[in-house]
């Protein structure tokens, strides 16, 4: 955890370099106005609305912190197409939900740093002056959930629930179906699949996103007031298995699911337009994670 001195004093820096304070703007000079990586991280602290943990995946995953920013891409995946695209905007400070390099700490386990994926990867980070900061605990944990209230936005739900809240929304009838469709093409992820009776009428809809675990995706299912749950990944041999049951014998249960990075895309687009609210002194851009998968046609 930051301590409290240097918190302050960082955030109190901000004014000038975050363009918080019209006095301090006018008093540093133009070229002197952006800035570091490590200031907009505790820019970020001081505004997020939440305690900062002490143990947090929240932290600088590659390049020099102390790095003048001259842009930031907000992405929920920071892959080498986002980070190709971001150099080429000049956005040097990429700011992450999920991690960089391929394990949750993003330290692959077995992988030795010669992997050349992985080696070319940090190469061309430091080659091109990139600083990689991940953003996933602390904007899970602000109220409304920042990635809910993003995707609650993107899914036209607003009004039907409450981002972040554990009840499900209440949608306009529709079959199975057609909310799958237009889940599809709301979220733009060619990789949605179903689990159970297409003309099946739904209207009481849960919300897991990203990679929740079976154990909180049951219990959500278990509830006599949802009838389908959109999750963004889930394994087959628990949850999509437990759904496979519930249909079988005769229950009123269904399961979409969305795929991992579009069911958190939108939320990193709602970090970008968050961060423009503080962030004054630079460019802030969403820049969304191309979705790897392409499907066979049947």
């Amino acid at each position: 955890m930051m301590h409290k001195a240097c918190a302050a004093g960082l955030a109190a820096g901000m004014v000038a370099m975050l363009g918080t304070g019209a006095k301090a703007q006018q008093a540093r000079p133009a070229d002197a106005g952006r800035p570091t990586a490590r200031e907009v991280v505790a820019a970020i602290q001081e505004h997020v609305g939440v305690p900062w943990a002490a143990e947090t995946v929240d932290t600088f995953k590659a390049g020099a912190p102390d790095t003048r920013v001259t842009g930031i891409a907000t992405t929920m995946m920071a892959t080498m197409d986002v980070l190709q695209r971001a150099a080429a905007k000049g956005l040097n400070l990429v700011i992450t939900h999920e991690p960089t390099f391929y394990a949750h700490l993003d330290t692959p386990e077995g992988m030795p740093q010669s992997d050349p994926v992985w080696a070319e990867k940090r190469a061309f980070i430091e080659q091109h002056g990139l600083v990689v900061w991940r953003f996933h605990d602390h904007w899970h944990r602000r109220d409304p959930d920042g990635i809910d209230a993003g995707m609650v936005r993107a899914l036209g739900w607003e009004g039907y629930g409450k981002a972040g809240s554990d009840s499900p929304f209440l949608l306009p009838e529709t079959t199975l179906k057609k909310l799958a469709a237009a889940v599809a093409q709301r979220l733009d992820s060619p990789v949605v699949r179903v689990v159970g009776d297409p003309e099946m009428k739904v209207r009481n809809v849960g919300l897991s996103l990203g990679a929740a675990g079976s154990g909180r995706e049951t219990t959500v299912l278990e509830r006599d007031d949802v009838d389908v749950l959109l999750v963004g990944e889930t394994r087959e041999w628990e949850t999509v298995a437990y759904v496979a049951d519930a249909v079988t014998l005769h229950k009123k249960k269904a399961l979409i699911v969305i795929g991992h990075i579009p069911s958190e895309q939108a939320g990193m687009d709602e970090c970008a337009r968050w961060l423009r609210g503080f962030v004054k002194a630079v460019p802030v851009e969403f820049v969304p994670a191309a979705q790897p998968f392409w499907t066979v046609g049947r």
